[in-house]
């Protein structure tokens, strides 16, 4: 067996210790998504396996993350391995680990996962994004917060936060109120990010304003929607029809971010999901971004991460 050989004498013991991860765990990520054998001897990764460079590039990026962030985890290095596999792992760089925004309390937000840095990084250079992925990773919070630091620094005037009047097992003809006090309870995760960035009182105050403006998705028609970050969530659960007459909204320097999880899609036509359409039609046009997260990025409990990939083996 002719093996493969990746030198590591020019990083510090430390560093090594970090790649190599509590009782060789980052190893045996490496194990599982090449399917090869790694052993670590005198500074040497030896291995057997035909895909030397997307592996010598994982490790490299490994190293590099080290240096900058001092630490490293099982979903970077998972992370960094499936986008090796794919080819993708050059489109990725250490910037997209900067902060993104600032708490009221002034606690700075960094990505927490590589997906979500590549989230964030693609929400300051295009001018629609689709984020789609699981529950609990980071999606609607990110969004919103870029939103609000957007706002901060008057680069827009609004902030629109929008879904789809489709809910799981219930309906919203039967809940008290007007239309906003039905819709409100589907965005309370929208209402939580807001209220970590800017504090009960003042959200209610630009709320009044119509500064942040909270509307289900069929109230956008006819509207043409400029100088504002639009969030549609749950965007999934658009109609082919609605998710293009929400794209056809956009005006002068708008920015429309699209978060959904096409597994959980509560349509009684799931093929009609707006959000799977658009992912198929709109690929390849310019400044129009699409960020695929996985379990890799969950950031609840780490139970959830696992739960995901269960249930993920039934329905594939």
């Amino acid at each position: 067996m002719a093996f493969k050989t990746i030198d590591l004498s020019n990083y510090d013991v430390n560093a090594i210790q970090i790649f190599v991860g509590n009782q060789d765990v980052h190893l045996q990520v490496l194990r599982k998504a090449f399917k090869t054998d790694f052993i670590l001897r005198d500074q040497q990764l030896k291995f057997d396996s035909e895909q030397f460079d997307e592996i010598q590039q994982v490790v490299s990026t490994c190293f590099d993350l080290i240096e900058s962030k001092h630490k490293l985890n099982e979903q970077d290095v998972n992370y960094l391995c499936r986008l090796a596999k794919n080819h993708q792992l050059d489109q990725f760089d250490l910037s997209h680990l900067q902060p993104i925004a600032k708490t009221k309390s002034g606690k700075l937000i960094y990505p927490k996962t590589l997906g979500q840095a590549i989230l964030c990084d693609a929400f300051f250079h295009n001018d629609i994004i689709f984020a789609s992925g699981v529950a609990g990773t980071g999606k609607t919070y990110l969004a919103v917060c870029y939103a609000v630091m957007q706002l901060k620094k008057e680069e827009v005037e609004k902030i629109i936060l929008t879904r789809p009047a489709v809910e799981a097992g219930e309906s919203l003809g039967f809940l008290p109120g007007d239309m906003k006090d039905k819709v409100d309870p589907y965005l309370r995760p929208l209402y939580d990010a807001l209220y970590d960035m800017l504090g009960v009182e003042t959200v209610e105050r630009l709320m009044e304003k119509q500064v942040i403006e909270v509307a289900p998705l069929a109230f956008m028609r006819g509207r043409t929607l400029n100088k504002a970050v639009v969030i549609l969530d749950e965007a999934q659960n658009t109609t082919q029809a609605q998710m293009k007459m929400f794209l056809t909204r956009m005006g002068q320097n708008a920015q429309m971010i699209i978060n959904g999880d096409i597994t959980q899609i509560d349509l009684i036509r799931k093929e009609q999901s707006g959000l799977v359409q658009a992912t198929q039609i709109l690929k390849g046009i310019d400044r129009i971004a699409f960020v695929q997260m996985s379990a890799d990025d969950v950031v609840r409990h780490p139970l959830v991460q696992k739960i995901i990939e269960r249930y993920e083996t039934i329905e594939n």
